[in-house]
This record gives C-alpha cells, sequence and structure tokens, in this order.
C-alpha cells in the first residue's frame, strides 16, 4: 500500500513505513536584458507543456520575464516588447533624457503591465510557485532577496529595482533601501535558492556554454555615474570574477546531478535594449528550440 502526503509543497510517500521525499524544484534565470528573450522562449514552451516546478527566481529581466511563468501568460513578454519597441514611452535613449532610467518607470511598470498588456495579478497571487528576486543595495554593494508573495505596486517596483542598470538608471528606494539591479552582485542565485530548500534546479542563462565574462571597459563611466555609489563601482571593478566563480559553482552541481543548465548553442546576437524586431524573433526561437529538444530531460529531471 501507498500513502502520499502532501506537507509545505513537498510530496511524502509512505511505502511499507519507510517515507520518500520529492525534492523541491527550482527555475533560476540570468538577466542579460534583450538576451533574456531567450530565456522568455523556453518558459514558454514550459507553459505549453505544463511543466512545472516550486520555486523561481529571477535577476534583472530574468525576473521581468520569469513572473510570466508564475502568471501562466505565454506569449507575453515577447508580445509588448515587440509591440511597444518603437515606442518613446518605453525604454531607449529618448526614455533615458526624459526619465533618466533606459526604461521608462511609470510606463514600463504601471501603464503597461494594468492597462496595456495586463499582467495577470490574480493568477500570479493565487499561485502555488514561489517568486524570488535580486537587487542590490546601492549604498552597501549587497544583494538584497525578495520574494513577492502578493504581485501589486510595490511588488512591480520591486521588479523595477532588480532591472535597474547601473549608470543607465536611477537607484529605486524600498524600505529605506537604494536598489540597483540584481546581477551587479548575484548574477546566477543558484546557491541562494539551494538554501532556500530548492535541491533540483533548473538553470537558464543566455550565454553560451563555455563563456567567461572579462573585466568591463566601461569603469571610467562608472566612476563619472555611479560616484554616489561607491560600493557599486567596487562591485563592478570585479564583478567579472564573481560571475565567472558563479559559473564554476553552477558547472559542479551540475556534475553533481542536481542542476540542469539550458543555454543558446552560441552568442545572441542581440543587444541589452535592442528593439530590432527580427533579432527578438530569433532569440525568442533559438530559446523555443532548445526547450523543445530538451524537453524529455527537462521532464525527467523535474519529475525526480
Amino acid at each position: 500500500m501507498i500513502e502520499f502526503k502532501l506537507k509545505k509543497n513537498r510530496i511524502f510517500v509512505t511505502r511499507n513505513g519507510d517515507n520518500y521525499q520529492k525534492m523541491k524544484t527550482g527555475l533560476v534565470l540570468e538577466g542579460g536584458g534583450m538576451r533574456c528573450l531567450f530565456t522568455a522562449g523556453i518558459l514558454d514552451v514550459m507553459m505549453e507543456n505544463d511543466i512545472k516546478v516550486d520555486g523561481l527566481v529571477g535577476v534583472s529581466a530574468g525576473a521581468l520575464f520569469g513572473c510570466n511563468y508564475v502568471s501562466r501568460q505565454a506569449g507575453r513578454a515577447l508580445r509588448y516588447n515587440i509591440r511597444f519597441r518603437k515606442d518613446p514611452r518605453y525604454m531607449g535613449w529618448r526614455a533615458l533624457l526624459k526619465t533618466g532610467n533606459i526604461v521608462a518607470p511609470r510606463f514600463s511598470y504601471h501603464t503597461l503591465p494594468y492597462e496595456l498588456d495586463v499582467f495577470d495579478f490574480e493568477t500570479f497571487n493565487n499561485s502555488n510557485v514561489e517568486f524570488h528576486l535580486v537587487a542590490t543595495d546601492a549604498m552597501k554593494g549587497t544583494p538584497v532577496y525578495k520574494i513577492i508573495k502578493e504581485m501589486n505596486e510595490l511588488g512591480m517596483e520591486w521588479m523595477r529595482a532588480s532591472a535597474s542598470m547601473p549608470i543607465v538608471s536611477q537607484a529605486v528606494e524600498i524600505d529605506e533601501m537604494k536598489l540597483l539591479d540584481g546581477g551587479i552582485t548575484d548574477s546566477i542565485p543558484l546557491k541562494y535558492f539551494q538554501e532556500q530548500g530548492y535541491e533540483r534546479n533548473l538553470i537558464i542563462l543566455t550565454q553560451p556554454k563555455g563563456y567567461y565574462k572579462k573585466k568591463t571597459k566601461l569603469m571610467p563611466l562608472f566612476h563619472i555615474f555611479e560616484r554616489q555609489h561607491p560600493k557599486i563601482i567596487k562591485r563592478m571593478a570585479c564583478r567579472h570574477q564573481m560571475y565567472n566563480d558563479e559559473l564554476t559553482f553552477i558547472a559542479t552541481e551540475e556534475k553533481k546531478g542536481n542542476t540542469m543548465i539550458l543555454c543558446p548553442d552560441r552568442p545572441l546576437n542581440i543587444g541589452r535594449t535592442e528593439q530590432k524586431e527580427k533579432k527578438m524573433r530569433q532569440v525568442y526561437e533559438l530559446g523555443r528550440t532548445c526547450a523543445l529538444q530538451n524537453i524529455d530531460k527537462m521532464r525527467d529531471f523535474l519529475a525526480k
């Protein structure tokens, strides 16, 4: 006789007095601006094929696109980015000159999700998928991890904070903190998610296998535009080391069998704020192709 018990989103199976525990499964989504349309392609295939996880942690655009997985809105990330790609209210240098942010805050995080391409707040808020994101405390230079239990205007501000790229964004003030992009301090937060109890994790990267980050050439700009945030300057000077250490860590975890990595098979030829429709669709389709090629592996990995 087999008895099933549900406890804190984990399934315990009792067979002849023995307990078996199904591991909590997670999605770890790195950022990368429009490279994350690759991620969106994978997530849409997962939704279309009812491939589920217990929790998700997103960084920057990984959080912006990953929230649609929790709200079950396949196709939304690509749709609104194409629809508003030429809209000066949305993203680009005109938005930067007008608002001080390369992604205009009011339009992108309030008008768009509430009025123009409506985010399914009800489905998100009732979901069993736990949604985490990463931002960076600009004054301390440390990562800030946030669980969004209810998506609302404050939740949208946390999303904006996670994706506020330095130099081209103003810090977002929440709970007496000044917050910037989470990728500055924790680009691939697998270790964090493991600490939250997620033992089996699917990681979606937006750089190909074998990629290693080099030191940024923009340090002179950081010294000019982030001089009020000296800890951010310090972090950016060694961000490549942090990122490469995280790549080494996830490769080690993959060998242990508790981590599965999906990534593009070649560099994604798209800028962080790219607005060319052809490139956007190409990157998205590369994600879909990757997911379809690995769909059985994903099912098997997440089912263990």
